[in-house]
């Protein structure tokens, strides 16, 4: 394929050369003339491992070419790449008149050319730029974007000196696109690489760089916190964080990252308040970890203030234990957001069939009746009865009986805190805690190679 790549710099240089190794043409665009040399003259315009010698062996092969025309890149390929950089500013916001400069020249020259044109943003954008770019050229054109061009999220992964490497063993190449052909042109572009291609729609693609970075620094940042609690206590840290890695059925997977409700149950609270404790008595600064909880109050107030613009309703709870198959209300966060609405006066009903069970054999009677009796006055037996009374329904456990009951329910308002997978009726008000009712939604959203 020929592939034009505004930008010559560190993303730019590598994706030249490892597309034309893959056996590309590629032409490289840029405002400085000097880079533009360093290109036609064999060289690379980087530092990086082994791009230096890919960048001689495909120029010499005619591969790899540049240019300071950009009307003439986009009129000679099926794909501009734009790579350019987009610095932050003082504020924290992103500085993108250059890639916004690039766009109004692919505009410019597509005003001129009749065939599918594939824009594709590997520069790191906040969601919605492309959606911009897009409105740029449209307005510059005429043209209608999906049909007589797209502009595509196509974020890098590259590390800064294992930049090739990670180039040719990507965990995953992301396309995000709403057109189907031109994530199926620019798929093609790493038909040669052993990763899987996920395509996502475009907002998601484009925040993904953001996410990763984020959990990166995050990482890094629990780690040393960690590490100074070990230090101060004799304790060899690295170990530490080598056996808790050795964890991949929790620790390091996917267990947990599904966003959704607070946490809650015996141990989380806890154990997280002995560490804070511990680094305190210690007399140690843990700001990450001391601000864990109250992430997790924030999102208790998330679902307060949802159902709070229904108080004068009847909301019925589909399951108080702190997770589905357990009967344990010991932290749990549902019980919290039941006891705060019946401290409004709102009109509660409660069910859960595991907390039904384990109060009559008497295993969580005792808490019941010490803790939280005003809860047991609210408890019903039926959840279809629940939801027959109910006007809202809140779901707060993902048990397989209130799927069911949700896909016979109509006319009610469901806030969902699990994303219970169940076919909600179109005639209820669906509300997801952090996300939005589709019912062709999200997992078969996201294709794979």
């Amino acid at each position: 394929m020929n592939i034009s790549i505004f930008g010559l710099g560190y993303v730019g240089c590598v994706s030249l050369g490892c597309l034309a190794q893959n056996g590309h043409h590629v032409t490289g665009v840029d405002v400085n003339g000097t880079k533009v040399a360093q290109i036609n003259s064999g060289r690379a315009t980087i530092v990086e491992k082994d791009i230096d010698t890919i960048i001689a062996q495909q120029h010499a092969l005619g591969r790899i070419q540049a240019t300071t025309d950009y009307r003439k890149a986009i009129m000679n390929t099926d794909i501009s790449i734009i790579a350019v950089g987009t610095p932050s500013t003082p504020q924290g916001h992103l500085n993108l008149s250059y890639i916004f400069k690039v766009a109004d020249h692919v505009g410019d020259a597509l005003t001129e050319k009749d065939s599918f044109h594939v824009v594709a943003i590997r520069s790191t954008v906040m969601p919605g730029t492309c959606d911009q770019i897009a409105a740029r050229i449209e307005a510059r054109t005429g043209k209608v974007r999906n049909i007589d061009f797209a502009v595509v999220s196509n974020p890098e992964f590259l590390r800064e000196g294992t930049a090739v490497y990670d180039y040719y063993n990507p965990p995953l190449t992301l396309i995000g696109t709403e057109s189907e052909r031109a994530g199926a042109i620019v798929k093609s572009l790493y038909e040669a690489l052993p990763a899987r291609v996920i395509i996502a729609e475009t907002k998601t693609a484009e925040i993904m760089k953001y996410i990763n970075n984020t959990f990166h620094a995050l990482k890094i940042s629990f780690a040393n916190e960690v590490g100074n609690i070990c230090s101060s206590l004799g304790i060899d840290s690295h170990q530490v964080m080598d056996i808790f890695c050795q964890d991949t059925q929790l620790n390091i997977s996917k267990y947990y990252f599904k966003p959704g409700f607070a946490y809650g149950g015996s141990c989380l609270p806890k154990d997280l308040k002995g560490l804070q404790t511990l680094a305190h008595d210690l007399y140690l600064q843990v700001p990450l970890i001391n601000s864990i909880h109250r992430t997790n109050e924030i999102q208790m107030q998330r679902a307060i203030s949802v159902l709070m613009k229904h108080s004068h309703r009847k909301i019925g709870f589909l399951g108080i234990g702190f997770k589905a198959g357990t009967d344990d209300l010991r932290n749990s966060p549902a019980v919290e957001l039941a006891e705060v609405l019946m401290g409004k006066g709102i009109a509660l009903g409660l069910y859960d069939q595991n907390v039904h069970i384990s109060k009559l054999t008497g295993t969580n009677k005792e808490y019941i009746d010490q803790h939280i009796p005003h809860l047991s006055r609210h408890m019903v037996d039926d959840c279809r009865q629940l939801a027959e009374w109910s006007d809202v329904l809140v779901v707060c456990t993902k048990e397989p009986e209130f799927a069911q009951l949700l896909e016979e329910v109509t006319g009610k308002i469901v806030l969902d805190l699990v994303r219970i997978p169940a076919e909600i009726d179109p005639s209820n008000q669906y509300i997801g805690i952090n996300w939005a009712y589709d019912s062709e939604a999200a997992p078969a959203q996201i294709m794979y190679r």
